[in-house]
């Protein structure tokens, strides 16, 4: 069965002016409130009610993400859940399927499904398809299929045809390969179940459809709803925003303190001298911009016990903690990744199968590191010294003394301490590179790597537009508020040279 993460628009066929058996379908997750039982023609409806009525959910995540898009909840089969819905969904099958081999047959259910299937594919209709609308609605006539079930002359299995016919026509081309597959089912009952599978996803379909296509106005409502109810917050608390104060107080006094220097690096050609991006760190007169993006930096490594976090970013603080938790584990990744190369050169690392099987390895071990750094990197430095031994012997290529084997486990673990110095410098290239993405985007940023990181290019790159989604959206709903707060904290002509709102 396809991705229902996939998101297409459904095909555009045009038209000639242009109860007790319920089945499953593959539906919407939580998040979304119109369900496979959702009355017909409302999908879009629905997600115009949803943007509305839970803008913090939808819309403030649609906002932020020009991809967003929901999905379908998968159940784990081996679960309890996963279980039980799977032994319901066998029996209520197993029973259509006595029912349809019956003799005579029962309809019943068959009735019951044919007229939900009716509803779900009007909900796929666009406004102007009203000639495809009369061709459903007289094909699948209820009291018509009423009257011939009671003859015992109901043709599931022509029925079943026709509707997934229409349903290639109205399908989005990721679906077409499931349709294909279930031309082939001669059984009444499973034809009727995998059509009930492909029109959950097709529901899907339409749903993340609907929301790309009303993205701009999502975006806009998400900015203008999110504003006022923190306005009248703030009416009724006119404290409300003393945290975010401190915060940009803090962020225009860390810009006046030189950057923490670390002279111990490895010897490593990667790290020899500062990278282009880092003149940004010299001294100069501090404007709304830079302090706001020094604060957003900030954020990224708030103490979790700290609760004087920004009133203005509390929605955000869930997505900014997750954020934390990325870099911290790409700051890891990237000095295990220096520290080898530093041993075996440009002869391994050279190699991006190596490389990328190396930073595979890493990553696995690297899961306990927050509860057990030292164990975890005990792990490290031993499977990496192997990778490296073992792969400058493929190669024919003297392997590490043992001095150099001793040394190299050595300095692995050593990045484990959070004072390590590797490590140090690592963040701080990190931290420099999301500065840089926040002036200049995150595709210009990658151009002009920091020594150090072009091992991690690809993880960096979505790191950092994740980054820039969370702070862009949060200036475009509260930069009025920040520019005010910035006018005390910079010189009046740089607080008019620039306005937080088009940042």
């Amino acid at each position: 069965m396809p991705d229902v993460e996939e998101n297409v628009p459904p095909k555009d066929p045009g038209d000639a002016e242009s109860g007790s058996c319920k089945p499953e379908t593959s539906g919407p997750t939580q998040e979304d409130k119109s369900g496979p039982e959702d009355p017909p023609a409302l999908l879009s409806v629905t997600v115009l009610t949803e943007t509305v009525n839970e803008v913090p959910k939808l819309s403030n995540k649609s906002g932020m993400n020009h991809d967003y898009r929901m999905e379908e909840k998968i159940v784990p089969p081996s679960s309890l859940e996963g279980k039980v819905k799977e032994t319901m969904h066998n029996a209520f099958w197993d029973h259509l399927k006595e029912q349809l081999s019956g003799a005579p047959p029962d309809f019943s259910c068959a009735l019951e499904l044919l007229k939900e299937i009716k509803e779900i594919l009007l909900s796929l209709l666009l406004p102007r398809q009203n000639r495809l609308k009369t061709e459903i609605e007289e094909a699948l006539d209820m009291d018509f299929l009423k009257q011939k079930a009671e003859h015992g002359a109901l043709d599931v299995p022509y029925l079943s045809k026709y509707i997934l016919n229409m349903m290639t026509l109205l399908c989005a081309p990721v679906r077409d390969e499931a349709l294909q597959k279930l031309e082939h089912v001669t059984d009444p009952a499973q034809l009727l179940r995998g059509i009930f599978q492909v029109l959950g996803l097709m529901k899907m379909d339409m749903v993340n459809y609907t929301i790309q296509s009303l993205q701009p106005h999502l975006q806009e409502h998400s900015i203008q709803y999110e504003r006022a109810k923190f306005q009248e917050q703030l009416n009724e608390q006119p404290s409300l925003l003393n945290h975010t104060t401190k915060w940009l107080t803090k962020a225009a006094a860390d810009l006046t303190m030189p950057p923490p220097t670390c002279p111990d690096m490895p010897d490593s050609p990667s790290v020899a001298g500062p990278s282009p991006n880092e003149a940004a760190n010299n001294p100069e007169p501090l404007s709304p911009s830079m302090v706001l993006s020094q604060g957003f930096l900030n954020l990224l490594l708030w103490d979790p016990e700290n609760e004087e976090f920004p009133e203005t970013l509390l929605m955000d603080r869930t997505r900014l903690q997750e954020l934390e938790s990325q870099l911290h584990q790409l700051t890891v990744l990237a000095s295990v990744l220096l520290v080898a190369s530093s041993f075996s050169g440009s002869v391994l690392f050279g190699s991006p199968q190596f490389v990328d099987k190396l930073k595979r390895i890493t990553k696995s071990l690297l899961e306990d590191f927050n509860s057990r750094p030292e164990e975890a990197m005990l792990t490290v430095s031993e499977q990496v010294s192997q990778e490296i031994h073992q792969s400058l012997k493929n190669m024919g290529l003297a392997a590490l003394s043992s001095d150099n084997t001793a040394s190299l486990i050595g300095q692995l673990q050593n990045i484990a301490k959070k004072e390590n110095c590797v490590r140090s410098v690592i963040d701080q290239r990190i931290h420099l590179f999301l500065k840089c993405c926040l002036v200049l985007g995150v595709q210009r940023s990658l151009l002009d790597l920091p020594g150090g990181l072009t091992l991690i290019e690809a993880e960096l790159a979505e790191l950092g537009q994740k980054f820039v989604n969370v702070t862009y959206h949060n200036q475009q709903v509260f930069g009025p508020y920040y520019t005010e707060i910035l006018k005390t904290l910079t010189s009046p002509a740089q607080a008019l040279e620039t306005k937080v709102e088009s940042l």
